[in-house]
């Protein structure tokens, strides 16, 4: 069986349909990663004799492409927020993050123990994991283009958090490592665990994303002014920004992910109004897609072929209580004393905590590390979770949305989308 010809078939069709089928959709109560979980289900179900798609034997094939994904779309996240940053300006998305996620951990790693009988490492790896809300996934919900001026309450707190979790969510998963059985004494793990992989690597991310920014923003904006350089290739400045920011922050064993995103806001913020800008944000939107059809077809293939198989009711039920009771409930609570945003939109917020790609980087990348009880359980309740979250999420983001600009008396995205094909 020729597998490489059906691979670039499979994915030629994929890539297609990526293009087309956000405007396509964009009317109805449906997204597109939907489509492609269940295109990637339906061909591996076929009698092809395909390659198993099980992510523990993939494990680092599964997590540097996560990764990836992930870098290039905190890149975009961080492109396309037009409010500069100031702790009273981004109050809300630091309120979900480091409240909301926080107690959201906490209280999914205790239900993970009592609920599904998880062992105190693999509760906190999968609670870490399925915490952080997704940049990827999340675009029906997120502010637009840079320079659009759709920057609402709800989509820019969705947005901010979506990029600021996905880096905070990491000394977590070290915890959980600190937490397998080892030859020093569990006191001294927690103690390491605080100072490096909560001090010393958050520190280090904040410090060089703002370092690479502010040099990326001076060879974007400031040397083509010294020296004669053709702009035509600015869009991949914007894979440069991820890939250095994110390298250099690693090597130095900081989150490359919080770096990223910082990089990418601290570039953003030289010259606001500038056209490189949007073209940097569009060649990371296109590079982001692609990744996300490879991985959505190989979530798809993966259940296929038995990723679900060790899903239990309780660990469905565990999904059900994120999705349903943690996320919106912690929500409402940690942005009650939130002034600026009306109940309404507390409860659009509070809802759409749409979880993905990371959450697939973070077991993948812990389960390459160490061996975890029940790795097995952990990615049955992360597959639930996900497909869950994209079909829930996926179909009432659109409706919700509209609602939502048309009460506060806004052209809906589609209707601004009408306007402009006119």
């Amino acid at each position: 069986m020729p597998y490489y010809t059906i691979a670039l078939l499979l994915l030629g069709v994929a890539i297609l349909g990526v293009a087309w089928l956000p405007s396509l959709l964009e009317k109805y109560p449906l997204s597109y990663p939907i489509l492609y979980i269940l295109l990637g289900l339906g061909v591996w179900s076929l009698p092809l004799q395909l390659p198993a798609a099980d992510p523990q034997q993939h494990k680092t094939l599964v997590t540097h492409l996560s990764e990836l994904c992930v870098i290039v779309a905190l890149t975009g996240t961080g492109l396309k927020i037009d409010r500069p940053f100031s702790f009273r300006a981004w109050r809300s998305p630091l309120l979900l993050v480091l409240v909301l996620m926080v107690l959201t951990i906490a209280g999914l790693a205790v239900a993970g123990h009592w609920l599904l009988g998880l062992a105190p490492a693999s509760a906190v790896l999968l609670a870490a994991a399925l915490a952080p809300t997704d940049p990827v996934l999340a675009g029906d919900v997120q502010v637009g283009d840079p320079g659009e001026g759709r920057e609402d309450n709800v989509r820019f707190a969705l947005t901010g958090e979506a990029g600021l979790n996905d880096g905070l969510a990491f000394p977590f998963v070290y915890l959980a490592l600190a937490l397998l059985p080892a030859a020093a004494p569990l006191g001294e793990r927690l103690l390491h665990w605080l100072w490096l992989d909560v001090g010393y690597r958050i520190g280090t991310g904040v410090l060089m994303g703002w370092l690479s920014g502010r040099v990326l923003a001076y060879l974007i904006f400031n040397l083509p002014k010294r020296v004669s350089i053709k702009t035509e290739g600015y869009g991949f400045v914007a894979l440069a920004v991820t890939l250095t920011s994110y390298a250099v922050t690693e090597l130095l064993h900081g989150y490359g992910f919080l770096a990223v995103f910082i990089a990418a806001i601290t570039l953003r913020s030289r010259e606001r109004k500038h056209e490189y800008h949007r073209q940097m944000h569009a060649f990371t939107d296109q590079m982001e897609r692609l990744f996300i059809v490879v991985i959505l077809l190989l979530l798809g293939a993966a259940i296929a072929d038995g990723l679900l198989r060790a899903l239990t009711w309780q660990g469905a039920a565990l999904g059900l209580l994120l999705v349903l009771v943690l996320r919106p409930l912690g929500g409402m609570l940690t942005l009650i004393r939130s002034k600026r945003i009306n109940l309404a939109e507390r409860a659009v917020i509070s809802f759409f905590g749409i979880r993905g790609i990371g959450s697939v980087f973070y077991v993948a990348y812990a389960l390459g590390e160490a061996d975890f009880p029940q790795a097995r359980q952990i990615w049955a309740v992360l597959a639930f979770t996900m497909l869950l979250s994209i079909t829930l999420h996926g179909i009432l983001a659109t409706p919700v949305m509209n609602w939502l600009d048309r009460r506060h008396g806004r052209k809906t995205q589609t209707e601004l989308t009408e306007a402009t094909a006119e």
